[in-house]
């Protein structure tokens, strides 16, 4: 796909999958927030769940990411291993 030569923000996009694909947002972080729920209260600075990451910060999901993506400052892959979910 060609890109546009304007930029769209990411606010614009979340309001454009909730306002014209219909996507329900609220159910989307309650979603995350169940996956990440443990983790939280332990403290955790990172959740993996179901081949992602769910990076947190002060009690708050900062991003998501494929699990064992490269680092982009090193381009190593982190050498964890995932615990099977529950």
């Amino acid at each position: 796909m060609k890109r546009t030569r304007h930029s769209v923000t990411d606010h614009a996009v979340v309001r454009y999958l909730e306002r014209v694909e219909g996507m329900d947002i609220i159910a989307l972080r309650t979603l995350i927030g169940r996956k990440v729920e443990d983790g939280l209260d332990q403290g955790a600075s990172g959740v993996v769940s179901e081949g992602f990451v769910y990076k947190l910060r002060d009690g708050v999901v900062t991003t998501v990411t494929p699990h064992n993506t490269p680092d982009r400052r090193t381009m190593r892959r982190a050498r964890t291993s995932e615990l099977p979910d529950e």
